[in-house]
């Protein structure tokens, strides 16, 4: 389908004000069955087209755009729509760029999808987009397995709510007497039941050694009131249970594959033993991140290996793409907002950003509460100063600019300890009280305390 709109009043007057950066720029207007693509008039007597989203006609759209000279392609981020045609683009050796849909959703009169691809290609020509971060394909392949590994674990859990569900309603309280249900004693003692047992004493023999009741107790919760039908939904899910725990177990090892690809940039070297998180994959996860960065990110307070592969996931190694930590944090949503007019701060929200690597050092930040280090100790105090959710995002904020400096510098993280944060502090109100005690004309003096005898 072929289109020929004239140019509206406010093409023509940017046109006739703002330099012309990129000369052979189009735009794309993203749909679910069609897109529509906008190229300057002179290169093509139609410079509006639109091709259907099957295979054949994302190919027809790249020899057309390679065909008439175009080098660079821009598009919005529509759904999941926009990345067949944005992979096929780049493999034709086109630059594509993405570009948030907000930054030009508040322009009046565009309405049509030939404007929307038009006015994306003023824009882009004269240099008025800027692209959105998205990983080399390395980094987009490990993101897309971690991401599927999330998804797989979201259903496990579901069904692990579905086997205590039939679990209360046969009045067995399993869930009271251990503190994970698919742990060895839960799972031991449900299988045993499927396969027809019914003594609780019998099943109360299956209780590992390392779990905290005793068997009498686990026995008297297992007085039940068994029924074929709570029987039947306890089958299902504990058979949809292990289709899944396969299914993860095949996914780690997509993880490791691709993983293993990565360039080493030092040589492997034995690190600290650290705690494996339960949710982290089964291989060493650790290895594998430090042979790719060279830094160890689980040193930091917080971090498990698990958060770690996940923010490596959504960012990749390479902090380049970010000028400087502050532009990092803004990227993750960390940072506070600055809405300002007139000199008065309108809002110092942080922005609302769905990002993964984010909402991973969230979670991190949230296991500090207890914590004894530095960043425990800061956590605590901007928690009684601002609340609980302020605290947490600014704790992420202070995991993710530690996070950016080892990266980019190659640097380790040295915990240094509640202790040396609370002196610091303690010195950062001393020099302050100090400096507002002369804007007044006092002068501030410490006094000796006599030690009692």
């Amino acid at each position: 389908m072929k289109h020929n709109p004239k140019p509206t009043k406010a093409q023509k007057r940017i046109s006739g004000h703002l330099k012309t950066v990129n000369l052979y720029a189009a735009g794309i207007d993203i749909g679910s069955e069609f897109h529509f693509v906008a190229v300057p008039e002179e290169l093509d007597d139609k410079p509006v087209r639109s091709f259907a989203c099957f295979t054949a006609d994302l190919e027809m759209m790249a020899q057309w755009l390679v065909c008439i000279g175009i080098t660079t392609v821009v598009m919005e981020s529509t759904g999941i729509y926009w990345i067949p045609a944005f992979e096929m683009l780049e493999e034709h050796g086109l630059e594509v760029r993405l570009v948030n849909a907000r930054h030009v959703k508040n322009v009046p009169g565009r309405k049509s999808d030939v404007q929307d691809c038009q006015w994306l290609q003023q824009l882009h020509t004269h240099g008025l987009l800027e692209g959105a971060f998205r990983p080399e394909d390395q980094v987009c392949a490990l993101r897309a397995y971690m991401r599927q590994r999330e998804t797989l674990i979201r259903y496990r859990a579901s069904h692990i709510q579905h086997m205590q569900k039939a679990l209360r309603q046969m009045n067995l309280l399993l869930d009271n007497v251990v503190s994970d249900v698919t742990g060895k004693t839960g799972m031991s003692i449900i299988r045993s039941i499927l396969r027809g047992e019914r003594d609780p004493v019998v099943l109360a023999s299956h209780r590992d050694s390392h779990c905290k009741q005793s068997e009498k107790v686990i026995a008297k919760s297992l007085h039940g009131h068994y029924r074929a039908e709570h029987l039947f939904a306890l089958k299902q899910a504990v058979e949809l249970y292990d289709f899944y725990e396969k299914e993860i177990e095949a996914c780690d090892k997509a993880l490791e594959n691709q993983l293993s690809q990565f360039d080493d940039q030092v040589e492997s070297a034995s690190l600290p033993a650290k705690r494996k998180s339960a949710s982290a994959p089964g291989f060493d996860v650790r290895a594998h991140l430090y042979r790719m960065t060279g830094v160890d990110l689980t040193a930091i307070e917080g971090i498990e290996e698990n958060t770690a592969l996940k923010v490596i996931s959504e960012t990749g190694t390479d902090m380049n793409r970010w000028p400087t930590e502050k532009h990092f944090c803004s990227w993750l949503g960390l940072s506070p907002g600055n809405k300002i007019s007139g000199g008065k701060v309108l809002s110092s929200k942080t922005k609302r950003i769905p990002n993964r690597a984010a909402s991973a050092l969230r979670m991190a930040a949230l296991t500090l509460v207890n914590s004894k280090s530095a960043l425990g100790a800061y956590y605590r105090r901007m928690r009684s100063k601002l609340g609980a959710p302020k605290a947490i995002t600014a704790t992420a904020h202070k995991l993710a600019r530690l996070i950016y400096s080892m990266l980019k510098n190659g640097s380790e993280y040295v915990e240094r300890g509640q202790d040396y944060y609370e002196e610091q502090y303690r010195d950062r109100v001393i020099k302050n009280m100090k400096k507002r005690a002369e804007e007044m004309g006092y002068k501030l003096v410490r006094v000796e305390t006599a030690s009692p005898a």
